[in-house]
């Protein structure tokens, strides 16, 4: 019948929409979140993961101001993580300090696999760097993957990480061209202590 058609055009109407609608939204992680954060970061990555040699550059540390982000999924809870932090690659050729950013970790819950949240964490968190007039971003992470935004090993030869490493794995993407031309040397933290800030408040 007519009636049975309209309806059948109303419910794909409604699916299209609902299919239209996002999965997640992405903000600002806040000071709640830390716990959330925590127990994804265990489900996504293991154990392990605070034995990695990112995790030097980022213990007792901030992350980068306005660079720490969380997505949720419709129903308010977190679904994916990922924060920035300042650290120097290296020197250049004259000698002086390389700002950059860290990456890391990324993280997107399981259950949320393979809906592109990875992706969208990414292309906001380079794009919020971007805004704030950052000049590189380094990550360690598998070229495959990060390539898609731009990351590669290029310009990270001359520069090592502060414990074991692969090689291959540490990219870079310069918001700003040749930001790490020349640049060589240990990658070393430079962010907010966490200790510092606390002092500062209780002051």
């Amino acid at each position: 019948s007519d009636f049975s058609l309209l309806e059948r055009i109303a419910m794909i109407r409604l699916k299209t929409e609902a299919a239209l609608e996002p999965a997640f939204s992405i903000e600002q992680e806040r000071e709640h979140d830390a716990s959330a954060r925590e127990a994804l970061l265990d489900r996504a990555m293991g154990p392990g993961r605070k034995r990695k040699s990112s995790e030097k550059l980022r213990r007792g540390r901030l992350p980068a101001a306005g660079l720490a982000f969380v997505a949720r999924d419709p129903s308010g809870n977190m679904a994916g993580s990922v924060r920035l932090w300042n650290i120097r690659a290296g020197i250049d050729a004259c000698g002086q300090p390389v700002a950059a950013l860290l990456l890391g970790p990324l993280a997107v819950s399981p259950a949320m696999k393979g809906a592109g949240l990875g992706s969208a964490l990414m292309r906001h968190a380079i794009a919020e760097a971007t805004r704030l007039e950052h000049r590189a971003v380094l990550l360690v992470g598998d070229a495959p993957y990060y390539q898609r935004f731009g990351f590669s090993a290029q310009k990270t030869r001359n520069l090592s990480m502060p414990g074991p490493y692969e090689k291959a794995r540490l990219l870079a993407l310069e918001l700003v061209p040749d930001a790490m031309s020349g640049a060589s040397g240990k990658i070393t933290a430079s962010g907010r202590e966490v200790g510092v800030l606390r002092i500062r408040a209780a002051a």
